[in-house]
């Protein structure tokens, strides 16, 4: 029985996410071989073909490149027009992939998800945490939450909460070492970095409001993980510089002090970022404002 055109489609879009036949197999939940079956019948159907593949890796041709291109927006297309003909468009439903790291996953985007799947239960969220940010078009990812700007000018960015980065250190390193008075005087003590990102993890960019200054630090420890990174400060191994959401807490209870407190790094704003074919999505749609509110109300 020969499938859809739609139907094709769809499996030639989720092929083309994938570096290899088995691993979209493994998402498609059957096997390798019927894969290859059913690419083969949809190449022979349309007299070219669409991916170079050998047993580990696939790449598209050219001519699969534009099949995926207008595969994608025909899908869209279809997408939008179910949408607006359907009596239920807006209750969202179906898979939901969200990506943060992992402290701001484990300790805030656990709750809100939470709360979301009990209000909408017809969708169904995976929730990615890593500690670098996933490409969102390779990996299939809906939703992706960014502190700063985000780089990619193509996605669409909406800033769920605000957010500054703060340096701080225990009270028994800083009577052990005493508190720098400007930020240059951070080169001589010990920082404490994180490595989250592809960017320069140990170059701290702060800002006063009207001076901006660029420091170069260093230390004995770093880390890809942000919560371990404020035990070590905790601990009074140094200064580390951290999310405000992060350190808050020790900073009401003393076991933290902010150091420079005139000085920041404020270019850490919250955003929820997604491709633009989302933006007619109610379950991206639903679930990004219900991020905003949910920050609102808790501050």
């Amino acid at each position: 029985m020969a499938m859809s055109t739609d139907a094709d489609l769809a499996f030639f879009v989720v092929l083309a996410r994938h570096p290899s036949l088995a691993a979209a197999a493994q998402e498609l939940g059957v096997s390798p071989p019927a894969v290859s079956r059913r690419l083969a019948a949809l190449e022979s159907r349309l007299g070219v073909r669409l991916l170079h593949r050998t047993t580990r890796r696939s790449s598209l041709t050219p001519e699969g490149e534009r099949y995926l291109e207008e595969a994608e927006r025909i899908l869209r297309d279809i997408e939008s027009l179910e949408r607006s003909l359907s009596a239920s468009r807006h209750e969202p439903q179906g898979l939901l992939r969200v990506n943060a790291t992992f402290g701001f996953g484990r300790r805030h985007l656990s709750a809100v998800v939470s709360a979301f799947v009990r209000r909408h239960p017809q969708v169904e969220v995976q929730l990615q945490l890593t500690d670098r940010p996933m490409d969102l078009a390779a990996q299939a990812i809906d939703v992706g939450i960014r502190f700063g700007v985000p780089p990619d000018q193509r996605l669409v960015a909406r800033q769920i909460v605000a957010n500054r980065r703060l340096l701080v250190a225990s009270p028994a390193y800083l009577a052990r070492k005493g508190a720098p008075c400007h930020p240059d005087e951070l080169v001589r003590h010990d920082c404490i970095v994180i490595r989250e990102n592809t960017g320069v993890y140990n170059q701290w960019t702060l800002s006063d409001g009207r001076r901006q200054a660029v420091v170069k630090v260093g230390g004995a420890l770093s880390s890809n993980h942000g919560e371990v990174a404020v035990d070590w400060a905790l601990a009074g191994h140094g200064v580390v510089l951290r999310s405000e959401w992060d350190v808050r807490s020790h900073l009401r209870d003393g076991t933290l002090v902010q150091v420079l407190p005139d000085w920041a790094d404020v270019r850490a704003d919250i955003h929820a970022i997604y491709l633009p074919r989302h933006q007619l999505s109610p379950k991206v749609q639903v679930f990004v404002d219900f991020l905003a509110g949910w920050f609102a109300s808790t501050g």
